[in-house]
């Protein structure tokens, strides 16, 4: 019976093989753990600042979306560069460039009177510098992970992220509340200088010989997702669930109606205590084929979610529903992952890498802009009931139009 039970939580445990098989990907795993952790509590502050200097859940969302616009002019170049130079070395380059960001705003805070356009401009720094690491990035791991072991890679990078998400928001939460803004900000810029020094330790990770930078090849990633139903599948699932569906610009007003900080942590704490249960337990997730209707299924699911975190009569129902939303969203994530590393060619996964961050930061960028504008016409309840309802209509819509992605089988 012991040996029965230890069979059946093997089964559906999380696979940490790539972190014994590579050497690379533990330092990875460990360098990205410490940095998105500090970039998750710098993550809960900047909605709360915003909001603290405005008293505006548009201000907070307009915040958000001025992020996509360094994504869109420099995701495709940084795809392009992932592919053309050395992936360890701009993935450090771009790493000192995030400091600086968080550096700035650290230094705002410290002002006698924090301005919100400086906020915004260290968004967008971070925002810019986010985008030229990310296609490096994502484009390490196919070079440093085995094929068969991708989706169990893929889980460990969710469970690395959900751990960060789920400590950081009370972390951040108890921070400002009682430590202020600056002390939170310099978390942030302090992890940057331990997660620099790890990934100094890598190894080169050169380009093919053959490897050229021009325009051409940073538009051919494009151009070959348009091409690929299955890719443009997923970036468009996403795009649509996230856009509809994503109610967090409107956090820090439904915090603020409780209990200020602490409730705000908790609302940013759920959804990734979901993905962290959801990763924990990704074992099965290697045995399933369907990786398109896995990614479909997930995202309507999330819709369904953020319906019933609409409709939630008090704040631990509401956390419930948001939870579940956030296991939903891993799922999706764990398959698109595994979709595109198995899928895509490594001359092109840096490029590659570009479009895919384009299409998973424009929608929640678009989807908080259109949270907020849908509250301060409608209120709060209509935006995210309407939001979810749409995302579960705009998932079945996409499925039909799109059959070649619906039917997607992993060899």
């Amino acid at each position: 019976m012991e040996r029965t039970d230890h069979t059946r939580f093997a089964a559906i445990a999380v696979d940490l093989s790539p972190l014994r098989q590579s050497r690379d990907f533990r330092i990875l795993f460990a360098a990205q753990a410490v940095s998105l952790t500090g970039s998750e509590i710098t993550y809960v502050a900047i909605p709360f600042q915003a909001y603290a200097l405005t008293h505006s859940s548009l201000i907070v969302g307009l915040a958000s979306f001025m992020e996509l616009i360094p994504v869109l002019l420099v995701a495709l170049v940084g795809g392009a560069l992932a592919d053309a130079l050395d992936r360890k070395r701009m993935v450090r380059m771009s790493e000192v460039g995030l400091c600086v960001a968080s550096a700035l705003l650290l230094v705002n805070a410290l002002l006698p009177h924090p301005q919100i356009s400086v906020l915004v401009v260290g968004v967008m720094l971070a925002a810019g510098f986010d985008a030229l690491q990310r296609p490096s990035l994502d484009a390490l791991v196919p070079r440093i992970v085995s094929r068969d072991k991708l989706t169990a890679a893929a889980a460990l990078e969710g469970l690395r992220g959900n751990l960060g998400m789920v400590i950081a928001p009370p972390i951040a939460g108890v921070l400002i509340a009682f430590a202020g803004l600056p002390f939170t900000y310099g978390i942030d810029v302090g992890t940057f200088a331990v997660s620099l020094l790890l990934l100094s330790l890598l190894k080169p990770v050169p380009p093919p010989p053959d490897a050229r930078l021009s325009l051409s090849s940073a538009l051919s990633g494009l151009r070959y997702a348009l091409r690929r139903q299955h890719l443009l599948g997923s970036y468009l699932i996403d795009i649509n669930a996230m856009f509809f569906g994503m109610p967090m610009a409107l956090f820090p007003q439904i915090a603020q109606s409780l209990d200020g900080p602490v409730v705000l942590g908790a609302l940013y704490t759920a959804p990734s205590a979901g993905s962290l249960l959801a990763t924990v337990s990704s074992g099965w997730s290697g045995r399933v084929r369907h990786h398109g209707r896995a990614i479909a299924i997930a995202a309507a699911v999330w819709g369904m979610a953020i319906i019933a975190f609409g409709f939630a009569s008090s704040l631990w129902i509401a956390l419930i529903a948001l939870a579940i939303a956030g296991a939903a969203d891993m799922i999706s994530g764990v398959f698109r992952s595994t979709l595109w590393n198995q899928s895509i060619p490594d001359a092109m996964r840096g490029r590659m890498a570009g479009v895919e961050m384009i299409s998973y930061t424009s929608g929640p960028a678009l989807g908080d802009l259109e949270a907020g504008v849908v509250a301060a016409l409608a209120g709060l309840r209509v935006s995210i009931v309407s939001g979810g309802a749409l995302c579960v209509a705009g998932t079945i819509a996409l499925c039909a139009l799109l059959p070649r992605f619906w039917n997607y089988r992993a060899d």
